[in-house]
Protein backbone atom coordinates (compact mmCIF):
# COMPACT_ATOMS: atom_id res chain seq x y z
CA UNK A 1 0.00 0.00 0.00
CA UNK A 2 1.33 3.43 -0.94
CA UNK A 3 0.72 6.14 1.67
CA UNK A 4 1.13 9.87 1.06
CA UNK A 5 1.82 11.59 4.36
CA UNK A 6 1.22 15.33 4.62
CA UNK A 7 3.01 16.99 7.52
CA UNK A 8 5.79 14.41 7.62
CA UNK A 9 8.18 16.67 9.55
CA UNK A 10 5.76 17.23 12.42
CA UNK A 11 5.36 15.59 15.79
CA UNK A 12 2.78 13.03 14.65
CA UNK A 13 3.91 12.82 11.04
CA UNK A 14 7.40 11.65 11.93
CA UNK A 15 5.94 8.87 14.08
CA UNK A 16 3.52 7.79 11.36
CA UNK A 17 6.44 7.45 8.93
CA UNK A 18 8.33 5.24 11.38
CA UNK A 19 5.36 2.96 11.99
CA UNK A 20 4.02 2.62 8.43
CA UNK A 21 7.30 2.28 6.56
CA UNK A 22 7.91 -1.27 7.86
CA UNK A 23 4.96 -2.66 5.88
CA UNK A 24 4.00 0.03 3.38
CA UNK A 25 5.51 2.38 0.84
CA UNK A 26 5.44 5.78 2.53
CA UNK A 27 5.92 9.05 0.65
CA UNK A 28 6.52 11.75 3.28
CA UNK A 29 5.70 15.30 2.22
CA UNK A 30 6.54 18.49 4.07
CA UNK A 31 5.49 22.07 3.37
CA UNK A 32 8.35 22.36 0.86
CA UNK A 33 6.82 19.63 -1.32
CA UNK A 34 3.19 20.70 -1.00
CA UNK A 35 1.76 23.44 1.20
CA UNK A 36 -1.70 22.07 1.94
CA UNK A 37 -3.10 25.60 1.65
CA UNK A 38 -2.24 25.47 -2.08
CA UNK A 39 -4.81 23.24 -3.80
CA UNK A 40 -2.94 23.01 -7.13
CA UNK A 41 0.25 21.77 -5.45
CA UNK A 42 -1.63 19.23 -3.36
CA UNK A 43 -3.47 17.91 -6.44
CA UNK A 44 -0.22 17.72 -8.41
CA UNK A 45 1.57 15.80 -5.66
CA UNK A 46 -1.30 13.35 -5.18
CA UNK A 47 -1.47 12.77 -8.94
CA UNK A 48 2.27 12.00 -9.12
CA UNK A 49 2.31 9.71 -6.10
CA UNK A 50 -1.04 7.98 -6.79
CA UNK A 51 -1.49 6.79 -3.18
CA UNK A 52 -4.05 4.38 -1.79
CA UNK A 53 -4.10 6.33 1.50
CA UNK A 54 -3.44 9.98 2.32
CA UNK A 55 -2.73 10.89 5.94
CA UNK A 56 -3.17 14.60 6.67
CA UNK A 57 -1.11 15.28 9.78
CA UNK A 58 -0.35 18.85 8.71
CA UNK A 59 -1.76 21.54 10.98
CA UNK A 60 -1.22 24.90 12.61
CA UNK A 61 -1.24 23.70 16.22
CA UNK A 62 -0.20 26.81 18.17
CA UNK A 63 -3.43 27.10 20.17
CA UNK A 64 -2.66 30.54 21.56
CA UNK A 65 -1.17 31.70 18.27
CA UNK A 66 -4.44 30.85 16.51
CA UNK A 67 -6.21 33.49 18.58
CA UNK A 68 -4.08 36.27 17.11
CA UNK A 69 -3.69 34.70 13.66
CA UNK A 70 -7.18 33.50 12.82
CA UNK A 71 -6.59 33.70 9.07
CA UNK A 72 -3.64 31.32 9.21
CA UNK A 73 -5.53 28.94 11.49
CA UNK A 74 -8.49 28.59 9.12
CA UNK A 75 -6.32 28.58 5.99
CA UNK A 76 -4.23 25.63 7.19
CA UNK A 77 -6.63 23.71 9.43
CA UNK A 78 -9.83 24.16 7.40
CA UNK A 79 -9.02 25.10 3.79
CA UNK A 80 -5.92 22.91 3.90
CA UNK A 81 -7.98 19.98 5.16
CA UNK A 82 -10.48 20.55 2.33
CA UNK A 83 -7.70 20.63 -0.26
CA UNK A 84 -6.25 17.32 0.90
CA UNK A 85 -9.75 15.80 0.92
CA UNK A 86 -10.29 16.94 -2.68
CA UNK A 87 -6.97 15.36 -3.67
CA UNK A 88 -7.92 12.10 -1.93
CA UNK A 89 -11.24 12.04 -3.79
CA UNK A 90 -9.58 12.72 -7.15
CA UNK A 91 -7.11 9.81 -6.83
CA UNK A 92 -9.57 7.47 -5.07
CA UNK A 93 -7.55 7.30 -1.87
CA UNK A 94 -8.67 6.77 1.69
CA UNK A 95 -8.16 9.90 3.81
CA UNK A 96 -7.04 10.22 7.42
CA UNK A 97 -7.63 13.67 8.93
CA UNK A 98 -6.25 14.39 12.40
CA UNK A 99 -8.57 16.49 14.56
CA UNK A 100 -8.66 17.44 18.22
CA UNK A 101 -10.40 17.28 21.59
CA UNK A 102 -10.71 21.06 21.34
CA UNK A 103 -13.79 20.73 19.15
CA UNK A 104 -15.65 20.36 22.49
CA UNK A 105 -16.21 23.03 25.14
CA UNK A 106 -15.35 20.80 28.12
CA UNK A 107 -18.64 21.37 29.95
CA UNK A 108 -19.59 17.68 29.99
CA UNK A 109 -18.60 15.81 33.16
CA UNK A 110 -18.20 12.41 31.47
CA UNK A 111 -15.82 11.54 28.62
CA UNK A 112 -16.93 12.81 25.22
CA UNK A 113 -18.28 10.33 22.66
CA UNK A 114 -18.05 10.70 18.90
CA UNK A 115 -21.71 11.68 18.58
CA UNK A 116 -21.65 14.38 21.28
CA UNK A 117 -22.32 17.78 19.67
CA UNK A 118 -19.10 19.79 19.21
CA UNK A 119 -18.89 23.32 20.57
CA UNK A 120 -15.35 24.76 20.37
CA UNK A 121 -14.40 27.66 22.62
CA UNK A 122 -11.18 28.75 20.89
CA UNK A 123 -10.08 29.53 17.34
CA UNK A 124 -7.95 26.40 17.04
CA UNK A 125 -10.93 24.18 17.87
CA UNK A 126 -13.17 26.15 15.48
CA UNK A 127 -10.68 25.79 12.62
CA UNK A 128 -10.29 22.05 13.16
CA UNK A 129 -14.05 21.54 13.38
CA UNK A 130 -14.52 23.37 10.11
CA UNK A 131 -11.82 21.10 8.70
CA UNK A 132 -13.91 18.08 9.74
CA UNK A 133 -16.99 19.52 8.05
CA UNK A 134 -15.15 20.30 4.81
CA UNK A 135 -13.58 16.82 4.72
CA UNK A 136 -17.05 15.25 4.93
CA UNK A 137 -18.23 17.46 2.07
CA UNK A 138 -15.48 16.30 -0.28
CA UNK A 139 -15.14 12.54 0.25
CA UNK A 140 -16.89 9.61 1.90
CA UNK A 141 -13.70 7.57 2.31
CA UNK A 142 -12.50 9.33 5.43
CA UNK A 143 -11.24 8.58 8.91
CA UNK A 144 -11.55 11.68 11.08
CA UNK A 145 -9.42 10.99 14.15
CA UNK A 146 -9.79 13.20 17.20
CA UNK A 147 -6.93 12.91 19.65
CA UNK A 148 -5.68 14.85 22.68
CA UNK A 149 -2.62 15.91 24.66
CA UNK A 150 -0.22 14.51 22.07
CA UNK A 151 3.49 14.07 22.72
CA UNK A 152 6.36 12.42 20.88
CA UNK A 153 10.04 12.52 20.02
CA UNK A 154 9.76 15.38 17.50
CA UNK A 155 8.68 18.96 18.07
CA UNK A 156 7.50 20.75 21.19
CA UNK A 157 5.18 19.08 23.68
CA UNK A 158 4.30 19.03 27.38
CA UNK A 159 6.67 16.19 28.27
CA UNK A 160 9.69 17.93 26.78
CA UNK A 161 8.63 21.26 28.28
CA UNK A 162 8.43 19.82 31.81
CA UNK A 163 11.87 18.22 31.55
CA UNK A 164 13.36 21.42 30.13
CA UNK A 165 11.85 23.57 32.87
CA UNK A 166 13.10 21.13 35.50
CA UNK A 167 16.61 22.01 34.36
CA UNK A 168 15.95 25.75 34.33
CA UNK A 169 13.76 26.47 37.37
CA UNK A 170 13.41 25.62 41.02
CA UNK A 171 9.61 25.71 41.09
CA UNK A 172 6.81 25.05 38.60
CA UNK A 173 3.09 25.93 38.70
CA UNK A 174 0.88 23.57 36.69
CA UNK A 175 -2.86 23.73 36.03
CA UNK A 176 -4.85 21.16 38.02
CA UNK A 177 -8.45 21.78 36.87
CA UNK A 178 -8.21 20.71 33.22
CA UNK A 179 -8.52 16.97 32.59
CA UNK A 180 -7.54 14.98 29.51
CA UNK A 181 -5.62 11.96 28.28
CA UNK A 182 -1.92 12.12 27.39
CA UNK A 183 -1.43 10.28 24.10
CA UNK A 184 1.86 9.11 22.64
CA UNK A 185 2.23 9.82 18.94
CA UNK A 186 3.69 6.37 18.34
CA UNK A 187 0.60 4.67 19.80
CA UNK A 188 -1.67 6.90 17.73
CA UNK A 189 0.32 6.02 14.62
CA UNK A 190 -0.22 2.31 15.25
CA UNK A 191 -3.95 2.94 15.61
CA UNK A 192 -3.97 4.89 12.35
CA UNK A 193 -2.20 1.97 10.65
CA UNK A 194 -4.87 -0.43 11.93
CA UNK A 195 -7.76 1.77 10.78
CA UNK A 196 -6.40 2.28 7.28
CA UNK A 197 -6.51 -1.49 6.74
CA UNK A 198 -10.31 -1.31 7.02
CA UNK A 199 -13.15 0.43 5.24
CA UNK A 200 -14.84 1.37 8.52
CA UNK A 201 -15.01 5.04 7.61
CA UNK A 202 -16.23 7.69 10.02
CA UNK A 203 -15.26 9.85 12.99
CA UNK A 204 -13.20 8.28 15.77
CA UNK A 205 -11.88 9.31 19.15
CA UNK A 206 -8.38 7.97 19.57
CA UNK A 207 -6.50 8.60 22.80
CA UNK A 208 -4.76 6.44 25.36
CA UNK A 209 -6.82 4.87 28.14
CA UNK A 210 -7.47 6.75 31.39
CA UNK A 211 -7.20 10.44 32.23
CA UNK A 212 -5.43 12.97 34.44
CA UNK A 213 -4.99 16.70 34.98
CA UNK A 214 -2.00 18.62 33.66
CA UNK A 215 -0.63 18.67 37.20
CA UNK A 216 -0.99 14.90 37.52
CA UNK A 217 0.58 14.50 34.08
CA UNK A 218 3.57 16.58 35.19
CA UNK A 219 4.04 14.47 38.33
CA UNK A 220 3.92 11.29 36.25
CA UNK A 221 6.54 12.70 33.88
CA UNK A 222 8.90 13.40 36.77
CA UNK A 223 8.15 10.02 38.35
CA UNK A 224 9.12 8.08 35.24
CA UNK A 225 12.05 10.42 34.60
CA UNK A 226 13.56 9.27 37.91
CA UNK A 227 12.26 11.62 40.62
CA UNK A 228 11.10 10.76 44.11
CA UNK A 229 8.15 12.79 45.43
CA UNK A 230 7.18 14.21 48.82
CA UNK A 231 3.84 16.02 49.18
CA UNK A 232 3.74 19.19 51.29
CA UNK A 233 0.67 20.06 53.40
CA UNK A 234 0.04 22.91 50.94
CA UNK A 235 -0.45 20.44 48.11
CA UNK A 236 2.86 21.23 46.46
CA UNK A 237 5.14 18.33 45.63
CA UNK A 238 8.88 18.35 46.33
CA UNK A 239 10.71 16.28 43.76
CA UNK A 240 14.24 14.97 44.18
CA UNK A 241 16.13 13.06 41.47
CA UNK A 242 16.93 9.45 42.38
CA UNK A 243 20.34 8.70 40.82
CA UNK A 244 19.45 5.01 40.56
CA UNK A 245 16.25 5.72 38.61
CA UNK A 246 17.35 8.45 36.20
CA UNK A 247 17.21 7.66 32.50
CA UNK A 248 20.03 8.43 30.01
CA UNK A 249 18.31 11.70 29.05
CA UNK A 250 17.52 12.86 32.61
CA UNK A 251 20.91 12.56 34.34
CA UNK A 252 21.20 16.34 34.69
CA UNK A 253 17.83 16.97 36.37
CA UNK A 254 17.76 18.99 39.59
CA UNK A 255 15.39 19.12 42.61
CA UNK A 256 12.19 21.01 41.91
CA UNK A 257 8.88 21.96 43.54
CA UNK A 258 5.67 21.50 41.53
CA UNK A 259 2.53 23.31 42.72
CA UNK A 260 -1.07 22.94 41.46
CA UNK A 261 -2.90 26.06 40.26
CA UNK A 262 -6.27 26.84 38.69
CA UNK A 263 -6.84 27.93 35.11
CA UNK A 264 -7.72 31.40 36.42
CA UNK A 265 -4.29 31.63 38.06
CA UNK A 266 -2.60 30.71 34.77
CA UNK A 267 -4.41 32.76 32.08
CA UNK A 268 -3.73 32.07 28.40
CA UNK A 269 -4.89 33.87 25.23
CA UNK A 270 -7.01 30.85 24.23
CA UNK A 271 -9.59 29.29 26.54
CA UNK A 272 -9.07 25.60 27.25
CA UNK A 273 -11.80 23.02 27.91
CA UNK A 274 -11.98 21.88 31.53
CA UNK A 275 -12.77 18.35 30.34
CA UNK A 276 -10.90 17.06 27.28
CA UNK A 277 -11.34 13.35 27.99
CA UNK A 278 -12.40 11.44 24.88
CA UNK A 279 -13.90 7.94 24.95
CA UNK A 280 -12.71 5.65 22.12
CA UNK A 281 -16.32 4.52 21.77
CA UNK A 282 -16.47 3.75 18.05
CA UNK A 283 -13.13 1.92 18.11
CA UNK A 284 -14.26 -0.25 21.03
CA UNK A 285 -17.62 -1.06 19.45
CA UNK A 286 -15.83 -2.54 16.43
CA UNK A 287 -13.04 -4.27 18.35
CA UNK A 288 -10.46 -1.92 16.84
CA UNK A 289 -9.18 -0.13 19.96
CA UNK A 290 -5.49 -0.93 20.53
CA UNK A 291 -4.61 2.17 22.55
CA UNK A 292 -2.72 1.42 25.81
CA UNK A 293 -2.95 3.01 29.26
CA UNK A 294 -1.48 6.51 29.20
CA UNK A 295 0.92 5.90 32.12
CA UNK A 296 2.32 2.76 30.53
CA UNK A 297 3.05 4.63 27.31
CA UNK A 298 4.60 7.56 29.16
CA UNK A 299 6.91 5.27 31.14
CA UNK A 300 8.03 3.54 27.95
CA UNK A 301 8.53 6.85 26.15
CA UNK A 302 10.73 8.24 28.92
CA UNK A 303 12.79 5.05 29.02
CA UNK A 304 13.49 5.37 25.30
CA UNK A 305 13.72 9.12 24.76
CA UNK A 306 17.22 10.48 24.45
CA UNK A 307 18.79 7.25 23.28
CA UNK A 308 21.76 7.89 21.05
CA UNK A 309 22.25 6.22 17.70
CA UNK A 310 25.21 6.08 15.39
CA UNK A 311 24.52 7.55 11.97
CA UNK A 312 24.73 4.74 9.37
CA UNK A 313 27.30 5.14 6.61
CA UNK A 314 25.05 5.98 3.65
CA UNK A 315 27.87 5.28 1.18
CA UNK A 316 27.92 1.60 2.19
CA UNK A 317 24.19 1.18 2.77
CA UNK A 318 22.60 2.54 -0.38
CA UNK A 319 20.69 -0.70 -0.90
CA UNK A 320 19.08 -0.64 2.54
CA UNK A 321 18.33 3.06 2.90
CA UNK A 322 14.63 2.62 2.05
CA UNK A 323 13.96 0.97 5.42
CA UNK A 324 15.32 4.05 7.14
CA UNK A 325 13.19 6.76 5.53
CA UNK A 326 12.02 9.24 8.14
CA UNK A 327 14.38 7.98 10.83
CA UNK A 328 16.00 10.53 13.10
CA UNK A 329 19.48 9.72 14.36
CA UNK A 330 20.85 11.60 17.36
CA UNK A 331 24.50 12.51 16.78
CA UNK A 332 24.85 14.17 20.14
CA UNK A 333 22.55 16.02 22.54
CA UNK A 334 21.94 19.01 20.26
CA UNK A 335 22.44 17.61 16.77
CA UNK A 336 20.25 15.28 14.72
CA UNK A 337 20.18 13.85 11.22
CA UNK A 338 16.91 12.99 9.45
CA UNK A 339 16.33 10.93 6.33
CA UNK A 340 13.60 12.14 3.96
CA UNK A 341 12.16 10.89 0.68
CA UNK A 342 11.00 13.60 -1.73
CA UNK A 343 9.05 12.93 -4.97
CA UNK A 344 10.18 15.22 -7.79
CA UNK A 345 8.18 16.59 -10.76
CA UNK A 346 10.08 14.39 -13.23
CA UNK A 347 9.05 11.21 -11.42
CA UNK A 348 12.40 10.64 -9.75
CA UNK A 349 12.91 10.26 -6.01
CA UNK A 350 15.33 12.42 -4.04
CA UNK A 351 16.87 10.99 -0.86
CA UNK A 352 17.74 13.77 1.55
CA UNK A 353 19.87 13.51 4.69
CA UNK A 354 19.32 16.66 6.74
CA UNK A 355 21.65 17.50 9.61
CA UNK A 356 20.82 20.24 12.07
CA UNK A 357 21.66 21.45 15.53
CA UNK A 358 18.12 20.87 16.77
CA UNK A 359 15.10 18.89 15.53
CA UNK A 360 12.36 21.13 14.06
CA UNK A 361 10.07 22.68 16.69
CA UNK A 362 7.79 24.86 14.58
CA UNK A 363 4.05 24.65 15.16
CA UNK A 364 3.28 24.92 11.42
CA UNK A 365 4.07 21.37 10.29
CA UNK A 366 3.42 21.00 6.58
Amino acid sequence: MRVLLMGAAGQLGSEVVDILRSEHEVVPATRNEADIADLSRVLSLADRVSPQVIVNAAAYTDVDGCESNKGKAFLVNAIGARNVAIAAREVGAKLVYISTDYVFDGAKEEPYLEFDPPYPINVYGMSKLLGEILVKEQTNQFFIIRTAWLYGKTGSNFVKTMLRLAREREELRVVNDQRGTPTCGRDLSRQIAELTQTESYGTYHCTSQGSCTWFEFALAIFKYAGYEAKVDPSGSVRLTPNPQALTPSTQDLKPIIVSPVTSEEFPRPARRPKNSVLENFMLKLQGLDIMPLWEESLAKFLRNVGRRYQVPDRRSQVGSIESEVGATFMIHESCAAKVSLIPKDNGNILWLLTIGHKPPTTDYHL
